[in-house]
C-alpha cells in the first residue's frame, strides 16, 4: 500500500514541476497567464460512507487552473501592438471559428487585414456611416492603404478688423495688382471636387459714406462676381450683409472640376481702431490624402491618418469578458475558446463596464513571477523526493518482513 501511495505523490510532484516548467518557459510570451497545479486527496467511500480508521489512498492533480491577473505593461514602438489594461479579451476570428487573447502583438498581412501571428483576424465593430460604430455586429479590421477622397471647399469663415479711421482708395478703379485701389486684402486656400488648390482672396475698400466699405473675391486672379457690401453700426459691429454672409456666385476651375461655390462667413467681422488685423480664416475642404499611420486610442477606436490633415475610423476594437475566465479552453499560442464552464461571451467597448482600457505601442507581459516560480520549483522537488524516500522505506519494511523466517 506505501508504494502506491508513495506513487500518487511522485505523480502530483511531477506534474507540479510540469506546470512549474511551463510557467518559467512561457515568463517572456506576452500575454501569457501562468498556471497553478491544485492537488486532492483520495478515500476510498462506499455506500456506507468511509471507515473512521480509512487511510486516504494518496493524492491526485483536481485542477491545473489558470492565474487572469494583470501583466506588466511594455512599451513598445508600433501602433499595432495593443495591450489590455484591466478587463477583457481582444477578439479573434480563425476562419470564422472566435478565439480570444490577451496578447495584442498584431500586424498586417498582404491584404491590409491586421492578424495575429497564427493568421487570425482581430475583430471590430464596423463604423456606421453616419457616425459611430455597429455594436451589433462584428468584422474583420482592414487597414484601407488607399489615398483619402478630397472634398470641395463649401464654406469659409473670416475674423478680421477693418480700420474705422481708413480713407477711401486713391485709385477710384479697382484692380487687384494695384495697391491704390483698395485698402486691406487677405487671402486663403481652397480645393474644388479635384481637389486641387485654388487661392481665394479677398480685397476690401472704404467707401465714401462712414462706416461702409466693400468686398471683392478673386479666385486665381479672376473675379467672381462684383463688389459686396460691408457695413457697420457706430460701435464697429456688422450690420451688413444681414446673418452675415457674403454672397458671390460659384467659380468654375479649370482643372475640370464642379464650380466652387463659397459661402462667406464674416459674422464676426468688426470696424475698431486703426489696423486691420486678420484674427482668423478658415475653410472645410481639403486635398488628396495619403495614409501616414495607424493610430488606436484608449476605447479601441482604429483611425486612418492622412497627409490632408483627415482621420478616418475604421473601427473599434471589439472585447469579450467571460463570467468564468478560468473555465475557458486553452487553444495555443496564447489564445482561448468559449465554454460551457466559462458562460457565454459577453462583449463590449473597452473602458465600458467590465472591460479596460486599450493601449497602443504595448503589450502586455507574462504575468509569471520566476522568484514565485523558482520557490515552487524547489518545493515540488522536495516533494518528489520525500515520496521517493518513502518508496525506499516500505522496500526496506517489505525486504524486513521477507527475511523472517
Amino acid at each position: 500500500m506505501p508504494f502506491n501511495l508513495a506513487l500518487s505523490g511522485m505523480n502530483a510532484a511531477m506534474a507540479d514541476l510540469n506546470v512549474t516548467a511551463n510557467n518559467i518557459a512561457n515568463a517572456s510570451t506576452s500575454g501569457f497567464k501562468s498556471s497553478r497545479a491544485e492537488f486532492a486527496d483520495l478515500f476510498a467511500v462506499s455506500s456506507f460512507g468511509v471507515a473512521k480508521t480509512a487511510i486516504g489512498n494518496g493524492v491526485k492533480v483536481s485542477s491545473v487552473t489558470q492565474q487572469f491577473t494583470q501583466g506588466n505593461i511594455d512599451f513598445t514602438d508600433n501602433n499595432l501592438d495593443l495591450a489590455v489594461s484591466g478587463e477583457g479579451f481582444f477578439t479573434l476570428s480563425d476562419q470564422g471559428a472566435l478565439a480570444y487573447t490577451r496578447s495584442g502583438a498584431f500586424h498586417v498581412d498582404n491584404n491590409g487585414y491586421v492578424i495575429n501571428n497564427a493568421g487570425m483576424r482581430l475583430q471590430v465593430y464596423p463604423p456606421l456611416p453616419a457616425g459611430g460604430f455597429n455594436t451589433g455586429g462584428l468584422a474583420d479590421l482592414q487597414l484601407i492603404v488607399g489615398d483619402s477622397a478630397p472634398r470641395a471647399s463649401t464654406a469659409v469663415e473670416l475674423l478680421f478688423n477693418l480700420p474705422a479711421n481708413a480713407s477711401p482708395p486713391a485709385s477710384t478703379t479697382f484692380d487687384p495688382t494695384d495697391p491704390t485701389s483698395y485698402n486691406n486684402a487677405t487671402s486663403i486656400t481652397i480645393y474644388d471636387s479635384l481637389g486641387a488648390a485654388h487661392t481665394a482672396s479677398y480685397y476690401f475698400a472704404r467707401s465714401a459714406d462712414p462706416n461702409e466699405w466693400s468686398a471683392r473675391l478673386y479666385v486665381d486672379g479672376t473675379a467672381v462676381g462684383g463688389p459686396q457690401p460691408l457695413e457697420f453700426s457706430d460701435t464697429g459691429a456688422l450690420v451688413t450683409p444681414a446673418g452675415g454672409e457674403l454672397s458671390f456666385p460659384a467659380y468654375p476651375p479649370a482643372t475640370g472640376a464642379a464650380p466652387i461655390s463659397l459661402t462667406v462667413d464674416v459674422s464676426r467681422a468688426t470696424q475698431y481702431g486703426s489696423q486691420f488685423t486678420v484674427n482668423s480664416v478658415s475653410q472645410d475642404g481639403f486635398t488628396t490624402g495619403r495614409l501616414t499611420g495607424i493610430d488606436v486610442d484608449s476605447t479601441g477606436v482604429v483611425s486612418a491618418r492622412y497627409t490632408n490633415g483627415r482621420s478616418l475610423a475604421l473601427g473599434q476594437v471589439a472585447m469579450t469578458n467571460f463570467a468564468n475566465t478560468q473555465g475557458l479552453q486553452q487553444l495555443g499560442d496564447t489564445t482561448w475558446s468559449e465554454t460551457f464552464t466559462s458562460g457565454p461571451a459577453q462583449r463590449g467597448l473597452a473602458g465600458n463596464s467590465g472591460f479596460g482600457l486599450v493601449q497602443s505601442g504595448a503589450l502586455e507581459a507574462s504575468n509569471v513571477d520566476l522568484t514565485a516560480q523558482l520557490v515552487n520549483m524547489i518545493t515540488a522537488q522536495r516533494n518528489f523526493q520525500a515520496n521517493a524516500q518513502m518508496i525506499s522505506t516500505a522496500d526496506q519494511i517489505t525486504q524486513t518482513v521477507i527475511n523472517i523466517r
